[in-house]
């Protein structure tokens, strides 16, 4: 059995404070929803699934190899929206803007470099966002949704650097996911 782990940048405390605004809005409502803890809340890169502990050394040689050619990325939020859609919601989310479009040529440099770890090509496209919370069943009604997502289309947060890549280690616990960091590497790099 492998490590399930992930690879991802820890928010910076301008977006945090944002985060923790919006839960304690979000916890009024009368939404089903099992909200993540603030502090768990991360911009996931890749979700690598269970990886093989004799496989970090390299797999951590070559992330590292890519991130030392890249430099910092910046974020802001941008907006809240559901996926897949409105009428049938199963997870809340709140945007990102900034240096997108970098930020996924990142993503795919390591995605590619690490299929031959067993790390799965993703065929969906990129698309950042962190991730509020799940909808425990479907919506009876969307009023209370459509009010909270109307109140934060126009959200916005201070632009923040990314300066440091993650490998975590998540382990699904009954309250809820519990993070470990196991190696880090910085965004040190001119692309």
């Amino acid at each position: 059995m492998g490590i399930r782990s992930f690879l991802a940048f820890e928010l910076p405390s301008q977006i945090r404070e944002v985060l923790i605004d919006l839960f304690e809005k979000g916890k009024k409502t009368s939404l089903d929803v099992r909200w993540v803890r603030p502090e768990g809340i991360h911009l996931t890169v890749i979700f690598m699934g269970d990886v093989q502990e004799e496989d970090i050394p390299a797999m951590a040689g070559f992330i590292g190899t890519v991130c030392s050619g890249y430099g910092p990325f910046t974020v802001a939020l941008k907006g809240m929206g559901c996926f897949p859609n409105t009428r049938n919601p199963r997870v809340l989310w709140l945007g990102v803007e900034g240096s997108l479009e970098r930020m996924s040529r990142f993503q795919n440099e390591i995605r590619t470099g690490l299929a031959p770890f067993g790390i799965r090509e993703e065929k969906r496209d990129f698309r950042p966002h962190l991730t509020l919370g799940r909808f425990k069943r479907p919506l009876k009604t969307a009023g209370d949704l459509e009010k909270l997502l109307a109140e934060h289309r126009g959200l916005t947060s201070p632009v923040c650097s990314l300066n440091e890549l993650i490998l975590f280690r998540s382990d699904l616990r009954p309250g809820g996911a519990l993070y470990t960091k196991i190696r880090s590497w910085p965004l040190s790099g001119n692309q």
